[in-house]
Protein backbone atom coordinates (compact mmCIF):
# COMPACT_ATOMS: atom_id res chain seq x y z
CA UNK A 1 0.00 0.00 0.00
CA UNK A 2 2.82 2.41 0.83
CA UNK A 3 4.32 1.63 -2.56
CA UNK A 4 1.13 2.80 -4.30
CA UNK A 5 0.89 5.93 -2.14
CA UNK A 6 4.48 6.87 -2.96
CA UNK A 7 3.77 6.50 -6.68
CA UNK A 8 0.65 8.67 -6.41
CA UNK A 9 2.50 11.45 -4.61
CA UNK A 10 5.47 11.47 -6.99
CA UNK A 11 3.18 11.24 -10.03
CA UNK A 12 1.18 14.21 -8.70
CA UNK A 13 4.38 16.27 -8.41
CA UNK A 14 5.56 15.41 -11.91
CA UNK A 15 2.12 15.90 -13.45
CA UNK A 16 1.61 19.28 -11.79
CA UNK A 17 4.94 20.50 -13.14
CA UNK A 18 4.68 18.79 -16.54
CA UNK A 19 1.40 20.50 -17.41
CA UNK A 20 3.32 23.79 -17.40
CA UNK A 21 5.67 22.52 -20.09
CA UNK A 22 2.66 21.39 -22.13
CA UNK A 23 0.74 24.66 -21.80
CA UNK A 24 3.54 26.76 -23.23
CA UNK A 25 4.53 24.33 -25.96
CA UNK A 26 0.94 23.71 -26.99
CA UNK A 27 0.28 27.42 -27.47
CA UNK A 28 3.60 28.86 -28.67
CA UNK A 29 5.72 25.81 -29.68
CA UNK A 30 8.46 26.88 -27.27
CA UNK A 31 10.21 24.45 -24.93
CA UNK A 32 10.48 26.35 -21.65
CA UNK A 33 13.68 24.98 -20.15
CA UNK A 34 13.44 27.55 -17.32
CA UNK A 35 10.24 25.98 -15.96
CA UNK A 36 12.05 24.28 -13.07
CA UNK A 37 13.61 27.58 -12.01
CA UNK A 38 10.25 29.37 -12.25
CA UNK A 39 8.70 26.66 -10.09
CA UNK A 40 11.49 27.09 -7.55
CA UNK A 41 11.05 30.86 -7.64
CA UNK A 42 7.39 30.38 -6.70
CA UNK A 43 8.46 28.41 -3.64
CA UNK A 44 10.97 31.11 -2.65
CA UNK A 45 8.29 33.76 -3.09
CA UNK A 46 6.42 31.87 -0.37
CA UNK A 47 9.45 32.35 1.88
CA UNK A 48 9.27 36.09 1.18
CA UNK A 49 5.52 36.35 1.81
CA UNK A 50 5.75 34.09 4.87
CA UNK A 51 8.28 36.51 6.35
CA UNK A 52 6.07 39.51 5.60
CA UNK A 53 2.71 37.94 6.49
CA UNK A 54 3.59 35.41 9.19
CA UNK A 55 0.41 36.35 11.08
CA UNK A 56 -1.76 35.59 8.02
CA UNK A 57 -0.45 32.31 6.56
CA UNK A 58 -3.25 31.84 4.02
CA UNK A 59 -2.65 35.35 2.70
CA UNK A 60 1.06 34.52 2.37
CA UNK A 61 0.37 31.38 0.33
CA UNK A 62 -2.22 33.04 -1.92
CA UNK A 63 0.01 36.06 -2.48
CA UNK A 64 2.96 33.84 -3.45
CA UNK A 65 0.77 31.99 -5.97
CA UNK A 66 -0.62 35.22 -7.46
CA UNK A 67 2.88 36.72 -7.68
CA UNK A 68 4.01 33.61 -9.57
CA UNK A 69 1.17 34.07 -12.04
CA UNK A 70 2.30 37.67 -12.55
CA UNK A 71 5.95 36.62 -12.95
CA UNK A 72 5.02 34.20 -15.73
CA UNK A 73 3.11 36.89 -17.59
CA UNK A 74 5.97 39.37 -17.19
CA UNK A 75 8.51 36.82 -18.47
CA UNK A 76 6.59 36.70 -21.72
CA UNK A 77 5.85 40.43 -21.98
CA UNK A 78 9.39 41.62 -21.23
CA UNK A 79 11.47 38.75 -22.61
CA UNK A 80 9.82 36.05 -24.68
CA UNK A 81 7.67 38.47 -26.67
CA UNK A 82 10.85 39.66 -28.35
CA UNK A 83 11.40 36.11 -29.57
CA UNK A 84 8.14 36.09 -31.55
CA UNK A 85 8.93 35.35 -35.19
CA UNK A 86 12.49 34.28 -34.40
CA UNK A 87 13.89 30.78 -34.78
CA UNK A 88 12.52 28.28 -32.26
CA UNK A 89 16.08 27.52 -31.16
CA UNK A 90 16.60 31.18 -30.22
CA UNK A 91 13.53 31.08 -27.96
CA UNK A 92 14.67 27.82 -26.34
CA UNK A 93 18.15 29.19 -25.67
CA UNK A 94 16.55 32.30 -24.19
CA UNK A 95 14.72 30.13 -21.65
CA UNK A 96 18.02 28.41 -20.80
CA UNK A 97 19.59 31.82 -20.12
CA UNK A 98 16.53 32.81 -18.08
CA UNK A 99 16.90 29.69 -15.94
CA UNK A 100 20.55 30.41 -15.23
CA UNK A 101 19.68 34.02 -14.36
CA UNK A 102 16.89 32.98 -11.97
CA UNK A 103 19.16 30.51 -10.19
CA UNK A 104 21.71 33.24 -9.65
CA UNK A 105 19.09 35.67 -8.34
CA UNK A 106 17.68 33.09 -5.95
CA UNK A 107 21.12 32.32 -4.55
CA UNK A 108 21.91 36.03 -4.15
CA UNK A 109 18.63 36.84 -2.41
CA UNK A 110 18.01 33.73 -0.31
CA UNK A 111 21.45 32.01 -0.34
CA UNK A 112 21.83 28.24 -0.56
CA UNK A 113 20.68 27.65 3.02
CA UNK A 114 17.62 25.40 3.43
CA UNK A 115 14.37 27.25 4.12
CA UNK A 116 11.41 26.01 6.17
CA UNK A 117 8.35 28.04 5.09
CA UNK A 118 5.98 25.76 7.01
CA UNK A 119 7.71 26.65 10.26
CA UNK A 120 7.63 30.34 9.33
CA UNK A 121 3.86 30.08 8.92
CA UNK A 122 3.43 28.09 12.13
CA UNK A 123 1.76 25.14 10.41
CA UNK A 124 2.08 21.44 11.23
CA UNK A 125 2.35 18.56 8.78
CA UNK A 126 0.36 15.69 10.31
CA UNK A 127 0.70 12.19 8.91
CA UNK A 128 -2.41 10.13 8.17
CA UNK A 129 -2.81 6.38 7.94
CA UNK A 130 -4.33 4.76 4.86
CA UNK A 131 -4.42 1.08 5.70
CA UNK A 132 -0.82 0.19 6.42
CA UNK A 133 0.47 3.22 4.46
CA UNK A 134 1.30 6.72 5.67
CA UNK A 135 0.89 10.04 3.89
CA UNK A 136 1.58 13.57 5.10
CA UNK A 137 -0.98 16.36 4.84
CA UNK A 138 0.90 18.29 2.16
CA UNK A 139 1.59 15.16 0.13
CA UNK A 140 -2.14 14.51 0.10
CA UNK A 141 -2.73 18.14 -0.89
CA UNK A 142 -0.35 17.65 -3.83
CA UNK A 143 -2.59 14.87 -5.14
CA UNK A 144 -5.73 16.97 -4.60
CA UNK A 145 -4.12 20.03 -6.20
CA UNK A 146 -3.08 18.02 -9.26
CA UNK A 147 -6.61 16.69 -9.72
CA UNK A 148 -8.09 20.19 -9.37
CA UNK A 149 -5.54 21.79 -11.72
CA UNK A 150 -6.03 19.21 -14.46
CA UNK A 151 -9.80 19.30 -14.09
CA UNK A 152 -9.75 23.10 -14.19
CA UNK A 153 -7.47 23.18 -17.24
CA UNK A 154 -9.60 20.70 -19.18
CA UNK A 155 -12.75 22.74 -18.49
CA UNK A 156 -10.98 26.02 -19.23
CA UNK A 157 -9.51 24.86 -22.54
CA UNK A 158 -12.72 23.20 -23.69
CA UNK A 159 -15.39 25.68 -22.57
CA UNK A 160 -13.68 28.91 -21.49
CA UNK A 161 -13.54 31.78 -23.98
CA UNK A 162 -9.84 32.38 -23.39
CA UNK A 163 -9.20 28.65 -23.31
CA UNK A 164 -10.75 28.24 -26.76
CA UNK A 165 -8.64 31.16 -27.97
CA UNK A 166 -5.53 29.44 -26.59
CA UNK A 167 -6.39 26.27 -28.51
CA UNK A 168 -6.99 28.29 -31.67
CA UNK A 169 -3.68 30.14 -31.29
CA UNK A 170 -1.86 26.86 -30.82
CA UNK A 171 -3.44 25.17 -33.84
CA UNK A 172 -3.18 28.04 -36.33
CA UNK A 173 -1.76 31.31 -35.00
CA UNK A 174 -2.05 33.15 -38.33
CA UNK A 175 -5.73 32.33 -38.70
CA UNK A 176 -6.35 33.12 -35.04
CA UNK A 177 -4.76 36.55 -35.45
CA UNK A 178 -6.86 37.19 -38.56
CA UNK A 179 -9.96 36.38 -36.52
CA UNK A 180 -9.06 39.13 -34.06
CA UNK A 181 -7.40 37.06 -31.31
CA UNK A 182 -4.63 38.95 -29.50
CA UNK A 183 -1.80 36.43 -29.71
CA UNK A 184 0.46 38.30 -27.30
CA UNK A 185 -2.28 38.27 -24.63
CA UNK A 186 -2.81 34.53 -25.21
CA UNK A 187 0.92 33.76 -24.97
CA UNK A 188 1.25 35.87 -21.80
CA UNK A 189 -1.70 33.98 -20.27
CA UNK A 190 -0.11 30.63 -21.16
CA UNK A 191 3.17 31.66 -19.50
CA UNK A 192 1.29 32.94 -16.47
CA UNK A 193 -0.76 29.75 -16.05
CA UNK A 194 2.33 27.60 -16.61
CA UNK A 195 4.29 29.41 -13.91
CA UNK A 196 1.26 29.39 -11.60
CA UNK A 197 0.81 25.61 -11.81
CA UNK A 198 4.54 25.07 -11.32
CA UNK A 199 4.51 27.41 -8.33
CA UNK A 200 1.67 25.41 -6.74
CA UNK A 201 3.87 22.32 -6.95
CA UNK A 202 6.90 24.19 -5.59
CA UNK A 203 4.93 25.73 -2.71
CA UNK A 204 3.40 22.41 -1.61
CA UNK A 205 6.75 20.61 -1.87
CA UNK A 206 8.37 23.36 0.22
CA UNK A 207 5.61 23.12 2.83
CA UNK A 208 5.98 19.35 2.93
CA UNK A 209 9.74 18.84 3.01
CA UNK A 210 11.45 22.23 3.02
CA UNK A 211 13.21 24.15 0.31
CA UNK A 212 16.68 24.64 -1.10
CA UNK A 213 18.24 25.34 -4.47
CA UNK A 214 18.23 21.65 -5.45
CA UNK A 215 14.45 21.84 -5.99
CA UNK A 216 15.18 22.75 -9.60
CA UNK A 217 16.12 19.10 -10.17
CA UNK A 218 12.50 18.11 -9.56
CA UNK A 219 11.44 20.45 -12.33
CA UNK A 220 14.04 18.93 -14.64
CA UNK A 221 12.85 15.39 -13.85
CA UNK A 222 9.27 16.38 -14.70
CA UNK A 223 10.36 17.34 -18.23
CA UNK A 224 10.62 13.70 -19.38
CA UNK A 225 7.05 13.15 -18.15
CA UNK A 226 5.82 15.79 -20.60
CA UNK A 227 7.91 14.34 -23.43
CA UNK A 228 6.89 10.74 -22.73
CA UNK A 229 3.22 11.68 -22.75
CA UNK A 230 3.48 14.06 -25.70
CA UNK A 231 4.31 17.75 -25.50
CA UNK A 232 0.96 18.85 -26.93
CA UNK A 233 -1.24 16.69 -24.65
CA UNK A 234 -2.33 17.33 -21.07
CA UNK A 235 -3.61 13.76 -20.82
CA UNK A 236 -0.20 12.65 -22.02
CA UNK A 237 1.55 14.69 -19.32
CA UNK A 238 -0.59 12.99 -16.68
CA UNK A 239 0.02 9.50 -18.06
CA UNK A 240 3.72 10.19 -18.55
CA UNK A 241 4.00 11.36 -14.94
CA UNK A 242 2.35 8.16 -13.68
CA UNK A 243 4.65 5.97 -15.80
CA UNK A 244 7.84 7.73 -14.74
CA UNK A 245 6.80 7.88 -11.09
CA UNK A 246 5.94 4.18 -11.08
CA UNK A 247 9.26 3.17 -12.61
CA UNK A 248 11.23 5.54 -10.36
CA UNK A 249 9.59 4.37 -7.13
CA UNK A 250 10.04 0.75 -8.23
CA UNK A 251 13.74 1.29 -8.91
CA UNK A 252 14.19 3.02 -5.56
CA UNK A 253 12.49 0.19 -3.70
CA UNK A 254 13.78 -2.86 -5.54
CA UNK A 255 17.10 -1.86 -7.11
CA UNK A 256 19.05 1.19 -5.88
CA UNK A 257 17.86 4.62 -4.64
CA UNK A 258 20.97 6.19 -6.20
CA UNK A 259 19.41 5.63 -9.63
CA UNK A 260 16.38 7.83 -8.84
CA UNK A 261 17.66 10.87 -10.74
CA UNK A 262 18.54 8.80 -13.80
CA UNK A 263 15.31 6.82 -14.19
CA UNK A 264 13.10 9.53 -15.77
CA UNK A 265 15.65 10.09 -18.54
CA UNK A 266 16.09 6.36 -19.17
CA UNK A 267 12.31 6.05 -19.58
CA UNK A 268 12.43 9.05 -21.92
CA UNK A 269 15.16 7.50 -24.07
CA UNK A 270 13.22 4.23 -24.30
CA UNK A 271 10.07 6.11 -25.34
CA UNK A 272 11.95 8.12 -27.98
CA UNK A 273 13.12 4.88 -29.59
CA UNK A 274 9.57 3.50 -29.75
CA UNK A 275 7.40 6.60 -30.26
CA UNK A 276 9.42 9.84 -30.59
CA UNK A 277 6.35 12.10 -30.52
CA UNK A 278 5.16 10.70 -27.18
CA UNK A 279 2.35 8.36 -26.19
CA UNK A 280 -0.43 10.90 -26.77
CA UNK A 281 1.39 13.46 -28.87
CA UNK A 282 0.86 13.98 -32.58
CA UNK A 283 3.45 13.13 -35.16
CA UNK A 284 2.81 16.39 -37.00
CA UNK A 285 3.91 18.38 -33.95
CA UNK A 286 7.21 16.53 -33.89
CA UNK A 287 7.82 17.44 -37.51
CA UNK A 288 7.44 21.13 -36.62
CA UNK A 289 10.10 21.15 -33.92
Amino acid sequence: MQFAVNIMVLAAIYALIACGYVLIYRVSRVLNLAHGELMMLGAYLLVATATAFAASPLVAVLLAAVMSLAVGGMVYLFLMRRMTGEMVLAAVLTTVALGIFLRGVILLVWSASPQRPREMLGWDNPVFAIGDARISLYSALLIVATALVYGGLFLFLRFGTWGIRMRAAGQNPLLAAQRGINLHAIFALAWGLSTFTGAIAGILIALDSGLDSTMVMIGLKAFPAALVGGLDSLIGALVGAIIIAGVEVGVIRFIDPLLADVVPFLVLIATLFIRPWGLFGTREELDRV
